[in-house]
């Protein structure tokens, strides 16, 4: 993991560490910081950095935590801190795992910021990936937008099933890893960052039209990207189906919002 360090650490009571993503993240520090707080940021990406450059941050370490030890130094060089804050993408399972055994052990304080779960239009939840072997997609056009992870074994379930697969993944290594391992047809393909063109979404709206897709899978997620799925199938009547989101560990402390955050963090 390579460290920007941006101030010293001085008064460690008034210190947090929040790992997080571009999501909630930069929002959630600049009010941190607002509210006197002194933060330190861990983001997996240099892309995601870049969100937090003109923020007054402790620190910005860029890069993936490589389990519980890596986590274990990290709280035991820069803290301890009056709270780690995990604001991670809700299907990050292994980084909230690891930060709920090593805070536990070392007693250091914990808190997770679950997003709420969307509604608006019609949606149905898959409890996983192999549910898609289960579905009637003969004649479908179906969009992924599930991450690289799971691409290809999606890929291959929904061909099973019927569907006529197409992709939109990130530029990512890990992305470009899944579309390669889908196989996926030439101009079945987009890599993308979400969100993107103006107005945002606009790109992913483009494609729905230009693929004729009649189906598309994303994951719940919570927050934009989900409702930017939800927004363009309720638009361009198409079959949402999303994968259900892991559960929250029920013994790490979660609060529902970013107001909910702040007011806890402000009294413990």
């Amino acid at each position: 993991m390579r460290a920007i360090l941006m101030h010293s650490c001085g008064n460690r009571q008034d210190q947090l560490w929040l790992l997080a993503g571009t999501g909630e993240g930069p929002r959630l520090a600049a009010a941190l910081i607002k509210r006197g707080w002194r933060v330190q940021v861990s983001v997996v990406t240099p892309s995601a950095a870049r969100a937090y450059a003109s923020l007054g941050l402790e620190s910005l370490a860029v890069g993936a935590l490589q389990g519980e030890a890596a986590i274990a130094a990290f709280v035991g060089e820069r803290g301890p801190f009056r709270w780690v804050v995990d604001a991670t993408h809700p299907f990050a399972t292994q980084i909230s795992a690891d930060l709920e055994q090593v805070c536990g052990g070392l007693g250091q304080p914990l808190l997770r910021l679950e997003r709420p779960l969307e509604t608006g239009g019609s949606a149905t939840v898959l409890q996983g990936i192999d549910d898609l072997s289960g579905l009637t997609l003969q004649g479908r056009r179906l969009m992924l937008a599930i991450g690289g992870r799971h691409l290809a074994a999606a890929a291959r379930l929904a061909r099973i099933s019927g569907a006529e697969v197409f992709a939109r993944t990130l530029p990512s290594a890990a992305g470009l890893r899944g579309a390669l391992a889908a196989d996926l047809p030439q101009g079945h393909l987009a890599v993308l960052r979400p969100l993107q063109g103006e107005p945002a979404g606009c790109i992913e709206q483009a494609l729905c039209r230009h693929w004729a897709i009649t189906d598309v899978l994303c994951r719940q997620s919570g927050g934009v990207t989900e409702r930017l799925w939800r927004r363009i199938a309720l638009e361009q009547g198409l079959q949402l189906w999303l994968l259900r989101r892991p559960p929250t560990a029920a013994q790490v402390e979660t609060v529902p919002s970013e107001s909910a955050l702040l007011e806890r963090i402000a009294h413990g």
